[in-house]
């Protein structure tokens, strides 16, 4: 069993593999498995997603927890000997944006509560500052959110690991040896 650090980030670009491999970290602890799933329900193809996700895990003892926008309400009600995902930041912080919400006071707020939290965290985020410069203002308002956010949690974890075409690289902490 693979004993996890209090924080671990997971990031990458776009159907990387950051989740698929964020699952597969969290099983290897033995723990039980709780899944803070942050994304709203935007249109169709947002809505299959979200089926399919909860189907992969209906039959593999996840505990599915639908955060909404309040994050740190869902983390002050883990226990000890649980082992959380986060799925994913960046579905977090576009709820909170586009519901006119405050990320600077949140992500503030979610940092403290994963501190005090008595377990092990995994938190996917997307790296999004790799890419083109957004032409809207409201895309690059939440380019620049998402990489605040990212450096903060990234300065607050103990390990680091951005997933690039499926395959894990450690930028800060070791990387843990995961099972396919």
């Amino acid at each position: 069993m693979l004993i996890l650090p209090k924080l671990t980030l997971v990031t990458g670009g776009a159907a990387s593999g950051k989740s698929h491999y964020a699952e597969r970290l969290i099983a290897s602890s033995g723990l039980p498995k709780k899944y803070f799933a942050t994304s709203q329900i935007w249109d169709d193809e947002m809505a299959e997603k979200v089926r399919a996700h909860r189907t992969s895990r209906a039959d593999d003892g996840w505990d599915t927890v639908e955060t909404g926008t309040d994050l740190t309400a869902a983390i002050n009600t883990v226990s000890p000997g649980e082992a959380v995902l986060i799925d994913c930041a960046t579905m977090w912080l576009t709820a909170i944006m586009m519901a006119d919400g405050d990320t600077a006071k949140e992500v503030p707020r979610v940092l403290k509560a994963l501190s005090q939290s008595p377990a092990p965290f995994v938190i996917v985020t997307n790296e999004v500052g790799q890419g083109i410069v957004p032409d809207t203002s409201m895309g690059r308002a939440f380019r620049n959110i998402q990489g605040r956010f990212n450096q903060a949690a990234a300065r607050q974890a103990d390990s680091v690991i951005a997933v690039m075409s499926g395959l894990p690289f450690a930028l800060k902490g070791t990387l843990p040896e995961v099972p396919q």
